[in-house]
């Protein structure tokens, strides 16, 4: 008979995963305070992540968002966030899993996270099955934010205004240890 373990590492990559939600909430309600501004990383080729074609061909893996100046319509619930970015000058939406996050920061108050993915959760990526593993881990059925804090795309103002600066997408391999 198998004893089941307790799985630490998961409950805290859950914890750290409700970092992010809770920063992107507050900024969905709020705008971004200060200089604070957010370099998410995440798997594109995880399931439920919906960008562009375009990018899912420039960026089969992974890639990594600003959200600083430009962005519209942030809306957060339980699973996954969504928001407007502007690439090739056109406004795109996208749509990303808290499964799929690999790396959040906030340079404004140098503060980061990065997943891990343990052997078992690479080879479930491998075969796009990382986000059950992790939904199963997390569990509940999505909820939404509470009404009136998340404005709908239709609405939507910028979070930030500037002065025709535009969004970047920057890869962070650089800063990884190999």
């Amino acid at each position: 008979m198998v004893k089941p373990v307790l799985r630490y590492d998961m409950m805290v990559e859950n914890a750290l995963r409700g970092v992010v939600r809770e920063a992107l909430t507050v900024a969905a309600a709020r705008g971004l305070p200060g200089a604070h501004h957010f370099y998410i990383t995440f798997r594109t080729d995880m399931p439920n992540v919906e960008i562009p074609d375009f990018l899912k061909g420039q960026y089969p893996h992974e890639m990594t968002i600003v959200l600083e100046h430009q962005f519209w319509g942030l809306e957060v619930d339980e699973r996954q966030f969504a928001v407007t970015l502007s690439f090739r000058n056109l406004p795109q939406r996208l749509v990303v899993p808290f499964a799929a996050v690999t790396a959040f920061s906030d340079p404004s108050v140098k503060f980061g996270l990065e997943f891990r993915l343990d052997s078992e959760q690479q080879a479930a990526a491998d075969g796009h099955g990382l986000a059950k593993l992790l939904e199963s881990e997390w569990g509940g059925d999505p909820v939404s934010a509470p009404p009136g804090q998340v404005e709908s795309a239709d609405k939507a103002e910028p979070a930030a205004k500037s002065d025709d600066k535009t969004g970047e997408v920057v890869k962070l391999d650089l800063f990884r240890k190999k």
